[in-house]
């Protein structure tokens, strides 16, 4: 079995069949599920015989490549559609909408969505000489590029492995680093190598935005969290917006609604006690931000998302 083929190069035409064999690979191991948290770590499958409406998920981190079907993200006023000629890459936690815009029973919408591990994005950084060209400066945490016969390639081998599970705890972390290398070399791969690099700006800004998620609970003073990331209040604010399409305060209010909502989802909490954990001081307030979010109150979107035939709340966190 082929694993790292970083300097093989396959022509563009075989696209088509990479792709017809990845659907195939995916609507094998989904059958009729929605989704497969499979057993290679940070692989989810996933499979619509419908569009899907809008719905408010967060992404860590991740590749998304699109085997048959469309797909369309919408990052604060910035959307992106991709679809088997484009895949997404998601390089920071970051809280989206998300739809499904192109699927039917006949021909339903195929993803594979592989989670990126930051360490070994900055281990290939260490040890290899990659040459790309740069983001621009305004560019956000979230991109699409043209999906190549190589990615494809090397989606399919990953995918391979649920059928030899003896494997996958060696040949998986191979072929994982054979896709972030492939990724890293193209135009969209630079905001993740920012990202992954010490010093640079995206990387502090990054380390703001990680403390933010670790702490969303905690009152946040934007100076206190300036000086985490080494940069001047006004700095941080333009790089902060750059990246998540939101201010600081957006962004923590966004991680405790979706906090709040696992929480009332999984644990059975109500609605004040999901608030008070997840950091608001006040129930009224929560209720009205949550509505306003989610598009109706607590008690009855919980309702609706725990009926049956509900679609599964969709987060690559949830890995």
């Amino acid at each position: 079995m082929k694993t790292y083929s970083k300097n093989i190069t396959l022509p563009q035409s075989r696209v088509p069949e990479l792709l017809n064999e990845l659907a195939s690979k995916i609507a094998f191991f989904v059958g009729s599920k929605e989704r497969l948290l499979t057993d290679v770590p940070g692989l989810l499958l996933s499979r619509r015989t419908a569009p899907t409406a809008p719905a408010s998920v967060a992404f860590e981190p991740s590749l998304a490549v699109v085997a048959q079907g469309r797909k369309r993200i919408d990052l604060g006023r910035t959307t992106f559609i991709f679809d088997q000629s484009r895949f997404l890459l998601t390089s920071l936690d970051l809280p989206v909408i998300s739809q499904v815009i192109e699927a039917r029973k006949e021909v339903p919408y195929l993803g594979f969505l592989l989670k990126l591990e930051m360490p070994v994005v900055r281990e290939l950084l260490s040890r290899e000489e990659i040459q790309a060209p740069e983001a621009p400066s305004d560019s956000p945490a979230m991109a699409t590029g043209a999906t190549t016969a190589e990615l494809l390639d090397a989606c399919c081998r990953l995918v391979d492995l649920l059928d030899t599970p003896q494997h996958i705890p060696f040949l998986s972390g191979l072929i994982q680093r054979e896709i972030i290398y492939r990724i890293l070399r193209g135009r969209e791969g630079a905001r993740l190598r920012a990202i992954a690099t010490l010093g640079d700006q995206s990387h502090r800004t990054a380390k703001a935005i990680a403390w933010v998620r670790a702490n969303y609970a905690k009152p946040l003073r934007v100076e206190d969290l300036a000086k985490i990331a080494g940069m001047g209040v006004s700095t941080l604010h333009h790089h902060f917006r750059t990246l998540t399409a939101m201010s600081p305060l957006q962004y923590q209010k966004q991680l405790r609604l979706h906090a709040a909502r696992e929480r009332m989802l999984i644990d059975s909490l109500d609605a004040a006690s999901a608030a008070f954990e997840v950091g608001y001081e006040s129930a009224t307030q929560f209720n009205r931000e949550y509505s306003r979010f989610f598009g109706q109150p607590p008690k009855r979107d919980i309702r609706t998302l725990r009926s049956p035939g509900a679609a599964p709340l969709e987060s690559v966190s949830n890995q």
